[in-house]
């Protein structure tokens, strides 16, 4: 009898974890902006509580909260506009000669797959032609779509209309003390991953538009911003910062030691900051194996795409906790865990 039971338990599981994953790429025009405005209010839930116990009313303490996200949003638009001026105004030899390499390439593709290109005219001005500018707009609606959206969901997360402790008792954790302990330890490494994330990443694209300057690299604005948006992407997003300003920096610069040099610095730039100083910064309590990231990138990426990529190590975080709180799911929790979580002192 139990083990008919044990069968037909991981018969639905077999068929639940797909049909949930079908879910949340369908409807994930709802889970992006809910999980990601999760996680913007659970860093800034410390700054609620200490404005709570100053008196200072919950309504007052959500606008300062949204003040302080606006300005951040602000402080990045700026750093757009200049780093769009910055493109605009630059000499346009760089871009005579990108254009005869994009030409190229789009030839290129045009031939093995079929790709509808213009070898006409310019090629920075195709995304306005006619036929692309519906795409382009397309984008800009579903982006500040999910803008507003997140911005809705944290103001309910922080108001506590959404209210994460209770939805975790009721749901998954049944029990009050497990649930507070749980949702404490969720808390408490989510923020100390999104500040050191956050902080790692800025310093990573300071000095690689640090790096632009000194080799005279154009955009440098540009670059340092790129960098410091793409290394949110774990692992992935160096690779693709070093690989794409490599290859501009190849199109520009001649093929001498100054390329080299510069390829060296951008890659050094990465592994200071990215292999070494971040898991100093995170602690050894918070890593996460390799194989792991890894899987979670590829999965939360085939589901939701570029977000996806982004969320994946606080989802997997989120889910290790959650799976360290009961007996028989803890060795899955281990297998996610770093090396060093899984050795356990000998008992005397």
């Amino acid at each position: 009898m139990l083990d008919q039971r044990r069968t037909t338990n991981i018969l639905l599981l077999v068929i639940v974890i797909p049909l949930i994953f079908y879910l949340l790429k369908i409807l994930s025009f709802i889970f992006i902006p809910l999980i990601a405005s999760m996680f913007i209010a659970l860093l800034f839930l410390p700054l609620m509580r200490w404005l709570g116990r100053r008196r200072v009313p919950r309504l007052f303490s959500i606008l300062i909260v949204i003040t302080l996200i606006a300005i951040g949003v602000m402080i990045g638009v700026e750093l757009v506009q200049l780093s769009s001026k910055q493109i605009l105004a630059n000499n346009t030899v760089f871009l005579s000669k990108a254009e005869i390499k994009i030409n190229d390439l789009m030839m290129y593709l045009q031939e093995e797959y079929g790709l509808k290109y213009n070898t006409e005219g310019n090629f920075f001005a195709q995304f306005f032609q006619k036929e692309n500018i519906g795409s382009t707009f397309d984008f800009i609606r579903k982006f500040l779509t999910n803008i507003l959206m997140m911005t809705f969901f944290t103001i309910l997360w922080l108001s506590e209309s959404i209210n994460m402790h209770k939805v975790m008792n009721n749901t998954i954790l049944k029990q009050k003390h497990t649930s507070i302990k749980a949702f404490m330890k969720i808390e408490k490494d989510l923020i100390t991953f999104i500040k050191v994330k956050f902080l790692v990443s800025l310093l990573t694209g300071i000095f690689t538009g640090l790096a632009c300057v000194f080799f005279d690299v154009s955009f440098p604005i540009f670059w340092g911003l790129f960098a410091f948006l793409i290394n949110f992407v774990q692992m992935v997003g160096s690779f693709i910062s070093v690989i794409l300003l490599s290859i501009f920096a190849f199109v520009e610069l001649d093929p001498t030691s100054t390329l080299f040099f510069f390829i060296v610095s951008i890659s050094g730039v990465q592994i200071i900051f990215g292999a070494i100083l971040e898991p100093i910064f995170m602690g050894k309590s918070f890593s996460i194996n390799v194989i792991a990231v890894l899987i979670m990138l590829m999965l939360w990426g085939f589901i939701w795409g570029i977000p996806g990529l982004i969320m994946a190590i606080p989802i997997t975080v989120f889910i290790k906790i959650i799976l360290e709180q009961f007996p028989g799911t803890k060795v899955i929790a281990s297998l996610l865990s770093g090396p060093e979580r899984n050795i356990t002192p000998l008992k005397k």
